[in-house]
């Protein structure tokens, strides 16, 4: 069977809906969702605590209720959605994707954009080689959160916990609220990982301790969990010995980090940022890939799912944009680069039109800095903008929505972040 659509979106979670409610809203109105799972939401569903939408809506939700507000307004606009679809490929050259499910088999689409909201994965076990056996009792904090929250299974009764990613945290105090006996959580950075808000309410309030500069060691038990070897680790992140210290447990939750479900864009050809390990993006979004867009924790892991709604919609925007009044010539590519305080810095360049609007700068910065100025600089090092910030932290991605910069008087752009 083939088809074709104006625009295509990649995922339904929450960047897949927010990109389709802002493609609908821009004039375009032939669109399809295709979603892998057998129901939209994506991660939303499995994370029924609340802290949701504080910035978008100006109100707390739970991630179900947050999805409800994309996913009702799919519904009530007719806005076409496959579910338990699996797209097997891209092809840009064709501008089309193959996918499959039990309804239509193996289909052939044709597309006028793409928007790629593909989600992330979970770091593993393997992934970090810690030393012993692969026993039953080691999860992923994500799998653990939908066995609990949607399968009602409760993974364990003494955890411990790796990582003090938010997933983690949000699930120690889910565990203990459930009766589990929830340890300690080590993480092996000097500074935790996850959000402010969540080591308060979801570690200090249940008094459950986080080792920092420390992490696991040694995994015990052949076919169940027995138990775990922590140690502290020196500057270097490498184990101190002498340190050890054996834990009695029969549940290890890993919350080592997320990184881009990216590979389907990788393997057809689009240009990858090494350090978010997203794709390479323009301000519109669009990758190095002819009208093909990314968006969401496919682009650069983030830790609010407002942020995320908010970039989805510059590529909806800028997809519809393109379907409806066609390719816009630039006058120039201004490249942008950082400086060493920062892990990454998103978009990667910025294609000058005769009107450029506000640009939507991210990124995160690689250690705690208390008081910051962000600095914007041209090739000669001048400044042509600065904002002051507080309490910048490793865990939570910086948005900067920037307006008037002399875009026609520069050539490339550098920011810096620089402790005050």
């Amino acid at each position: 069977m083939n088809r074709a659509v104006d625009l295509v979106i990649i995922g339904g979670g929450s960047a897949g809906l927010s990109a389709a409610k802002s493609a609908y809203e821009n004039g375009l109105k032939d669109i399809l969702i295709i979603e892998r799972s057998s129901e939209l939401g994506g991660i939303l569903n499995q994370c029924i605590h609340n802290g949701f939408g504080l910035h978008k809506f100006k109100e707390e939700l739970t991630g179900p209720e947050y999805a409800y507000k994309y996913i009702s307004f799919i519904k009530e606009n007719n806005i076409p959605y496959l579910l338990d679809t699996l797209v097997y490929s891209i092809s840009p050259k064709n501008k089309e994707i193959t996918y499959s499910n039990s309804e239509e088999g193996y289909t052939t689409l044709k597309y006028k954009a793409l928007i790629f909201a593909a989600g992330c994965n979970e770091r593993t076990q393997g992934q970090i080689m810690t030393p012993g056996e692969r026993p039953n009792g080691v999860f992923t904090a994500g799998l653990a959160q939908r066995y609990l929250n949607i399968d009602g299974y409760l993974v364990g009764k003494n955890v411990y916990i790796l990582g003090s990613g938010d997933i983690g945290l949000i699930m120690a105090r889910r565990m203990k609220l459930e009766g589990a006996n929830v340890i300690g959580v080590s993480e092996i950075m000097p500074y935790s990982n996850g959000l402010n808000r969540n080591i308060v309410q979801c570690l200090n309030d249940f008094n459950i301790p986080l080792r920092l500069h420390n992490t696991v060691t040694k995994i015990h038990g052949k076919n169940q969990l027995e138990g775990i070897t922590i140690s502290d680790v020196d500057d270097d992140l490498n184990p101190i010995k002498g340190s050890e210290e054996f834990i009695k447990c029969d549940t290890l939750l890993l919350s080592i980090g997320l990184y881009p479900f990216n590979a389907m864009l990788k393997n057809s050809g689009a240009k990858v940022n090494l350090e978010t390990k997203g794709a390479y993006v323009d301000q519109n979004l669009e990758t190095s890939l002819d009208s093909i867009f990314s968006c969401g924790n496919v682009l650069h892991v983030h830790d609010l799912v407002d942020y995320v709604s908010l970039e989805s919609e510059i590529a909806g925007k800028n997809a519809a944009k393109l379907v409806l009044e066609g390719r816009k010539i630039y006058d120039k590519v201004i490249l942008t680069s950082h400086n060493e305080n920062m892990s990454y810095l998103l978009p990667n360049e910025i294609k000058v039109y005769d009107s450029v609007e506000n640009i939507l700068f991210s990124f995160r910065v690689k250690k705690p800095i208390s008081k910051a100025e962000i600095l914007f600089k041209d090739e000669n090092g001048n400044i042509i903008e600065k904002f002051n910030k507080v309490d910048l932290l490793p865990s939570e991605m910086v948005q900067l929505n920037v307006s008037d910069l002399p875009l026609n008087d520069i050539n490339s752009l550098k920011v810096e972040v620089r402790a005050l």
